[in-house]
């Protein structure tokens, strides 16, 4: 296991051009340069609709996983799309059920529920091996999704990896504000990033979510693996991702702090450093 800086991957840019990095910067600003991926939806016998954007490419495809209440509408999954339109690769964005375009409703859905979601992806909707780009939430259930279908992973990059982290701030909770918790049945988070400013998640939800933690045990995944933390997240704890890159069998497995990354890494240069990151594991899977 490495441990970066995130300087030291800036050297590694190889292929990107000009009007690559103007176009998906641009989605920090002014509309996208390119034609962006028409939305579709995929629908599953006795199941809500999936809503997906979908580029066809070369191999390895990139497939990105939202965060939590989040959609495939967020700057970085645009970046994503126009950094993966530019070089030929095949991408796939999607909506949780429950969340932005999918159908279903959130207040219905488990761990359980959005891991079945990415496993859907990952047999129907996509070709060949992947690579796994998680956000948060989504990172934890890129964990799972490599458990389950190691042989259709071929990569994978965590962003402010969020494994098990519900049910350990859960369970970190004294032991009266748990008991409250239970009476009502659910519990209230401060969530910045919510428009109401919190998320209600219910017992339930927590209780279902014990059943897919990643941490307790060693994690049997060979391939390459990536996990970008910010220092300044105040979500989600940056030695989560240590815990994560220790429990990985894998050889190959780079841990990049950055000094003042927050917890979303929609900086310009959060999002440069992801795509060098993608980038470099392109290189990587195609050339060896």
């Amino acid at each position: 296991m490495a441990l970066r800086s995130a300087t030291t991957l800036l050297g590694y840019t190889r292929r990107i051009p000009n009007y690559a990095w103007n176009a998906m910067l641009s989605v920090q600003g002014s509309a996208a340069v390119r034609q962006k991926s028409t939305i579709q939806y995929a629908s599953r016998p006795d199941l809500p609709r999936l809503a997906y954007r979908k580029l066809p490419g070369k191999s390895p495809g990139v497939l990105f996983l939202p965060g939590f209440a989040s959609n495939m509408g967020g700057q970085k999954a645009e970046a994503l799309e126009e950094f993966c339109q530019s070089l030929g690769h095949a991408y796939l964005r999607f909506d949780y059920t429950g969340c932005g375009s999918s159908e279903g409703s959130m207040a219905d859905c488990t761990m359980g529920t959005w891991k079945k979601d990415v496993l859907y992806v990952l047999d129907e909707l996509v070709e060949g091996p992947q690579i796994l780009v998680g956000s948060s939430m989504g990172a934890w259930l890129m964990l799972l999704a490599s458990l389950a279908r190691p042989e259709k992973v071929a990569a994978l990059v965590g962003i402010s990896t969020a494994a098990d982290h519900l049910v350990t701030a859960f369970n970190a909770l004294p032991v009266e504000a748990k008991k409250e918790i239970e009476e009502k049945g659910a519990w209230t988070v401060p969530n910045r990033h919510a428009e109401e400013g919190h998320v209600t998640l219910s017992l339930d939800f927590l209780k279902e979510a014990e059943n897919h933690r990643v941490l307790q045990s060693p994690l049997p995944m060979a391939c390459p693996v990536r996990l970008i933390h910010g220092l300044k997240d105040a979500d989600v704890p940056w030695h989560i991702s240590m815990q994560v890159a220790e429990r990985v069998l894998s050889n190959d497995v780079d841990v990049i702090l950055r000094k003042h990354g927050q917890h979303r890494m929609t900086e310009k240069d959060d999002i440069k450093l992801i795509v060098y990151t993608i980038d470099d594991l392109i290189d990587k899977l195609t050339t060896h």
